[in-house]
This record gives C-alpha cells, sequence and structure tokens, in this order.
C-alpha cells in the first residue's frame, strides 16, 4: 500500500484528499496530513481514521518515515520549495499546478529531481482530457501538416470577487505571484507547449485589476511566434460570463477546432502549399472533408483521479508518466515571459533572463500598495468550469 502524504488541504489539497479517503486511487491511503490552518489540518479526522498522524509542519512530515510520497497542494511559491526538500528525503512527488512562481526556482527544483530516481507528477489534468489527446494525435500524426496559426480563446475561467476574496494570499504578487496566467491558466499553457511547442518569442498585454479588486492580472492577451512562421494568440479572461473555450489549429493541410466537446477536423484533399504551387486561379478553393472526430469523453472530476492513481503506479510499478513534473517550466516559461513583455512593453524572446524577472517581481511585492478590503474564508464550490 503507497503511503501519501498530504501537505496543503485547502482547496484543491481538500478535493484530493476526499478522493484518496473515498478510495478511488487504488493501492494508496493517507498517512500524513501537514497544513499552517487548524481548521483545514483536521477537516477530515473523522473519516482518516486514527492511524494517521497530523503536521503543522512540513519539514517534521517529510522527515517522519510515515510516507512514500506527498501531493503538495500549497501556495504556488511553496511548490519547489517543498518539492526539492521531498526529493532530499528520498520521497516520490505530486504537485499541484503551477510548478512555481518563477522559473529560476523551478529549474532548481527539477536538478534536485533528476538527482534521485523518485517519481515526479505535475498535476497539469488537461492532458488526461481525451479531446486534447485525439488533437494531438492528429497533430504528431502529420495529418494536419506543419502548424501554421493557433488561436485559443478561453475567457470561461469565470471567478467572482469572492473567490479573490476568499483568501489573503489570493491574488498578489506576495502570495500568488501573479493572476490567471498562473492560477487558472496553467493548464491551457501546458496544452500549448505540449501540442505546439515553446515559441521563440512572445508579446502580451496584460490588465492588472481590470474588472476584479486584485493587483494582479484579471485578463491577458498573448501573441507567439515560432521558429518555423507559425504564430499563436492566445485570449483569457475571469470576468466574461458567458465565457468561450475556442481553440483552433490551422496547419498545411486543414483546420482543426475544438469547441463544446467537439472536434471538428477540416481535412484538404491536397496541402495548401502544392495547391498554392500549381494552380493557376487567382483566389481558388481547395476541396476538403469536414470530420467530425470521434472521441469518448471524460471529465474534469475522472482526469483528477486518474492523475493521482498514474503517479501511484508509476511510483510502484514504473508506468509512464502522464506529466513528468520536469515538464512544469515550459508553461510558467510562458506565462513569466507575457509578465515581463508586458511589464517592458516590449517582445521578449524565450528563453529569458531569468534574473531581470525575479528582480522585477520582486519589485512588484515590495512596492505593492494594494490592500485587500474583505478577506472572508469560504468553501468554493469547485466548479470546474473550464
Amino acid at each position: 500500500m503507497f503511503r501519501i502524504g498530504m501537505i496543503g488541504v485547502g482547496r484543491m489539497g481538500s478535493y484530493h484528499m476526499k478522493n484518496i479517503i473515498e478510495g478511488k486511487i487504488s493501492n494508496a491511503r493517507i498517512t500524513a496530513v501537514c497544513d499552517i490552518d487548524e481548521e483545514n489540518l483536521y477537516s477530515e479526522k473523522d473519516r482518516l481514521g486514527d492511524n494517521v498522524k497530523y503536521f503543522e509542519n512540513y519539514e517534521d512530515l517529510l522527515k517522519s518515515g510515515l510516507v512514500d510520497g506527498v501531493l503538495i497542494a500549497t501556495p504556488h511559491y511553496a511548490h519547489p520549495i517543498i518539492s526539492k526538500a521531498a526529493f532530499e528525503a528520498g520521497l516520490h512527488v505530486f504537485c499541484e499546478k503551477p510548478a512555481g512562481v518563477f522559473t529560476k526556482d523551478v529549474r532548481e527544483m527539477n536538478e534536485a529531481s533528476k538527482k534521485t530516481d523518485k517519481v515526479f507528477q505535475m498535476n497539469f489534468v488537461m492532458r488526461n482530457s481525451n479531446s486534447f489527446k485525439t488533437v494531438k494525435k492528429i497533430i504528431d500524426s502529420g495529418e494536419l501538416g506543419e502548424i501554421r496559426r493557433f488561436v485559443w480563446i478561453i475567457t470561461n475561467w469565470y471567478r467572482t470577487q469572492a473567490y479573490f476574496d476568499c483568501g489573503d494570499w489570493r491574488a498578489t504578487w506576495a502570495g500568488e505571484g501573479g493572476g490567471t496566467l498562473i492560477n487558472q491558466n496553467p493548464h491551457q499553457l501546458d496544452l500549448v507547449q505540449w501540442m505546439f511547442g515553446v515559441p521563440q518569442r512572445v508579446r502580451s498585454f496584460c490588465y492588472f485589476g481590470k474588472r476584479r479588486d486584485i493587483e494582479v492580472e484579471d485578463e491577458a492577451t498573448i501573441y507567439m511566434e515560432y521558429p518555423n512562421g507559425a504564430v499563436g494568440l492566445y485570449m483569457t479572461s475571469v470576468s466574461e460570463f458567458p465565457g468561450t473555450n475556442r481553440l483552433e489549429i490551422a496547419g498545411d493541410k486543414g483546420k482543426i477546432v475544438v469547441e463544446k466537446d467537439k472536434i471538428t477536423f477540416f481535412k484538404l484533399a491536397e496541402s495548401e502549399s502544392e495547391y498554392n504551387k500549381n494552380t493557376t486561379s487567382t483566389s481558388g478553393s481547395i476541396s476538403m472533408e469536414e470530420i467530425d472526430v470521434e472521441y469518448e469523453p471524460n471529465t474534469i472530476e475522472e482526469g483528477q483521479i486518474a492523475m493521482i492513481n498514474n503517479w501511484v503506479e508509476a511510483a510502484v510499478n514504473g508506468a509512464q508518466l502522464i506529466s513528468p513534473g520536469t515538464e512544469g517550466i515550459n508553461s510558467l516559461s510562458l506565462s513569466n515571459a507575457a509578465y515581463l513583455s508586458s511589464w517592458n512593453d516590449d517582445w521578449v524572446n524565450i528563453p529569458f533572463d531569468e534574473d531581470e524577472f525575479l528582480t522585477k517581481l520582486n519589485e512588484k511585492i515590495k512596492n505593492s500598495t494594494y490592500v485587500k478590503k474583505n478577506v472572508v474564508k469560504v468553501k468554493d464550490d469547485m466548479g470546474f468550469n473550464q
């Protein structure tokens, strides 16, 4: 039986803990829990039973000898710190997104993981979505041809002011390290680099506290350029209702549209580049087939459970990881570059100057005059409205 130590039992930590308690994770049980908030710490004591040890300090849990691996669901800045300590203690790590707040710290976390033989999984649950696995399979097969452009409108991350008020760390540079790009959008930014790779440069426009009383961004638009000439446009917001989740991918051999649990593949009879080379038409029209791509839908809740099961199976039996933890730096590179571009009002190349980013982030923290007007502890509804 794989012994799990829970570190952080807030919004996501409590969700994962309930799934484990309810037996949805095979061959695993919780043997230790850690949280600095006493109410969170003992929230499931009755269901966990008498054989679980409780800690207010994660270091004591790591040294306890009671766990084989830890599930980390703390505020963002702590992810690399606790992960590095867990690897040094010889433990497997399952870490909530994002990997951290700044890439320099995450790079050190990755190096620590490489010095061990322990399994490191980042919870990029959208990689477990059958729809996006299907899209990636089409891209990797070459059926779409060379990617030329993608546009992702992801504005259904709706969050109210009450959400931002439900913790004093939320939506601050010091507590969270950013806004929607670092909190909600790591899932889609991970899919961007997973499907299309990391761009060579970005130009972004982040809007800080535009429609919510927060000091970080609640809306952002990122323009990306790739070495082959492909471009990407990514738009997100937490204040639009109803929101949109629409991805268009244009390739040399057609287009894929993903929206409302439907994948449509407009498959060209011949590639655009070949048609253009041979046609004498001044406008032209390429014959194509409109295909409704079939796949078996799955829910985010099912994906969350599968991610932890995959981690346990990898730790115990060597299964292949869905989302290797060391890849978490890729999506963080996108959000860090987007912040830097917006702060500097200029293009930013990737890789970028990590020291410059950290200096500017620390300046944001030091010079902050933002004061939360209302902090209320509430239970989040965990809507998963993606």
